[in-house]
């Protein structure tokens, strides 16, 4: 509850209303929460816990989409919104334990407590300012510079995340990105 107070304010009431239509779930590592093709049924939010998105090319290629650990947001938000197929994966890389709405909650929310959809709105507005920097970063930075970004933005992802995830979150090879941390070791 305090993800959301700390976008908008809420009375007690409202607190409860709210968390009434949320459910609890627990994912193992390895679990998938979603399987590109299938109906993205929930948003999630990662209580604990970290998840990976990521699309499966025709050659049987991962892509690395997006990153979700604790206090995070995580769907394939056009196969929510349109219930159409998913164009994703997402998996837990360890064991997670997410807060989950389904569509249908969602509007019921944002009709019956009209500041839910400015919350909603704030997520939106950061996810895409996100995305877009991540796409000015793929296009005006060298993998070295991208990696030394996430680095800055996240510094304690290599504990948690393999390094063949952070190469394809970053779209370079693992070998690259291993002598790119060779090099960046030797300074």
């Amino acid at each position: 509850m305090r993800h959301i107070e700390r976008r908008i304010g809420l009375d007690s009431q409202e607190k409860d209303y709210i968390c009434s239509f949320f459910k609890i779930r627990k994912l193992l590592p390895k679990q998938y929460l979603l399987a590109q093709g299938e109906l993205c049924r929930y948003e999630s939010y990662v209580s604990e816990g970290f998840l990976r998105s990521f699309y499966v090319d025709s050659r049987g290629d991962e892509h690395t989409l997006h990153f979700a650990l604790e206090d995070w947001w995580i769907s394939d938000l056009t196969s929510f919104l349109k219930q159409q197929p998913a164009s994703r994966n997402i998996i837990s890389l360890e064991g997670s334990v997410l807060l989950q709405i389904d569509l249908e909650g969602r509007e019921r929310l944002m009709e019956n407590v009209p500041k839910t959809e400015r919350f909603w709105r704030i997520l939106n507005e950061s996810s895409s300012m996100a995305q877009d920097q991540r796409l000015l970063n793929s296009i005006s930075m060298s993998g070295k510079e991208r990696y030394l970004a996430l680095l800055d933005l996240y510094p304690h992802i290599e504990q948690r995340l393999p390094q063949k995830h952070i190469a394809s979150f970053l779209g370079i090879t693992p070998v690259f990105l291993s002598q790119i941390r060779k090099e960046i070791a030797k300074k």
